[in-house]
C-alpha cells in the first residue's frame, strides 16, 4: 500500500505542526501542513487523508480558552466531515491544544442530555504553565496509536491540562471502556511500586502528586481514546521526542533511540499497512 496520508490541521497560534509533520514522515507517512480555513473552504479535502492530527499549541490564543474557538469551528462548521472522516475507519489524534479541541467535538467523548460532556480539561492545580518531562503508564486498550507500548517517558507544556470527568459515573464507565489509556507516574519507583494493566485501568487508583502528575489531573489520566479506539487525545507530547537528542539529559547518556514518542507514530502508519 501507499504511504497514509496525514492532515495536520493548523490554526492561528499553532506552533508544533511543523514538528507533528515531520515525526509522521520519520515514520513513514507523508503529512501536509494545512490551514483551517482551507478546509471551511472546501470540506471534501478531508477525503484525501487517512489520518487527521491537530497538534499543540495556542489556537486562536486560547482567548476563550485552550482550544474553545478551533473546537467549536471544526465542530459546528466541520462536525459532519469528521463523523464521515471516523466512520471510514480512518484516525485521528489530538496532542495537548489539540486534545482540548477534540473535547469540544463529538468524536472523542459524548455528551448527556444537558450536552455536558463525559470530561474536559482545566487549569492545572499548580495555577501556572507547566513544562517537564512526566512518565507515563500505558493501560491495554484497542487504542491504535498505543499498540505494544507499556510506558512512555515525553514532554508536556501547557496550563489547561488538568483531566476532570463529568462526574463519577462517567469517569467509571470510561474505565470500563477502557478509554483511559494513559497515567501520571511517578518519575521514579521501584518494583514495590510498578502497577499491572488492570490497575491502570480503574478508575479510583491513587493520586500521583506533582509534579509527576503535573496538573492534578483526576485519577492521573493524561490521556483518553474514543470507544473504537482510533481516536486519541493526550496532553504530553510525542512529536517533541523523536529522536534521542531531544531527551535534555542525552549528553548524560540517558534517553532512547528513537524517542518513545515515535511509536505513536509508526503504530499509526502501520495500522494502514496491516
Amino acid at each position: 500500500m501507499t504511504k497514509p496520508h496525514a492532515l495536520i490541521l493548523r490554526a492561528p497560534g499553532t506552533n508544533c505542526d511543523v514538528e507533528t509533520a515531520f515525526a509522521f514522515e520519520q515514520a513513514g507517512a507523508t503529512a501536509e501542513r494545512l490551514h483551517v480555513n482551507r478546509l471551511l473552504e472546501n470540506p471534501r479535502l478531508f477525503e484525501k487523508f487517512q489520518i487527521l492530527c491537530i497538534p499543540g499549541g495556542f489556537s486562536y490564543g486560547d482567548d476563550l480558552g485552550a482550544g474553545r474557538i478551533l473546537g467549536l469551528q471544526v465542530q459546528v462548521r466541520l462536525g459532519e466531515h469528521l463523523d464521515r472522516f471516523k466512520a471510514a475507519g480512518k484516525l485521528m489524534l489530538g496532542i495537548c491544544n489539540g486534545f482540548q479541541v477534540l473535547l469540544k467535538t463529538h468524536v472523542l467523548v459524548s455528551a448527556d442530555a444537558d450536552d455536558v460532556p463525559e470530561a474536559t480539561l482545566t487549569q492545572n492545580d499548580s495555577g501556572r504553565y507547566e513544562d517537564r518531562w512526566v512518565r507515563l503508564a500505558v493501560a491495554e486498550s484497542s487504542c491504535v496509536f498505543l499498540r505494544g507500548l507499556t510506558e512512555l517517558e515525553l514532554p508536556v507544556a501547557h496550563a489547561e491540562g488538568k483531566f476532570v470527568a463529568r462526574d463519577a459515573a462517567a469517569l467509571a464507565q470510561m474505565a470500563a471502556q477502557r478509554r483511559l489509556v494513559l497515567r501520571y507516574r511517578p518519575r521514579r519507583c521501584d518494583s514495590a511500586q510498578a502497577v499491572g494493566a488492570a490497575d491502570i485501568a480503574a478508575a479510583d487508583e491513587p493520586a500521583v502528586p506533582y509534579p509527576d502528575n503535573p496538573n492534578g489531573a483526576q485519577a492521573n489520566v493524561a490521556g483518553i481514546c474514543d470507544t473504537t479506539g482510533r481516536v486519541l487525545g493526550l496532553m504530553p507530547h510525542p512529536e517533541r521526542y523523536i529522536v534521542r537528542t531531544q531527551h535534555p539529559r542525552w549528553t548524560r547518556g540517558e534517553g532512547r533511540e528513537p524517542g518513545d514518542g515515535l511509536a505513536l507514530f509508526r503504530n499509526a502508519v502501520e495500522y494502514f499497512r496491516a
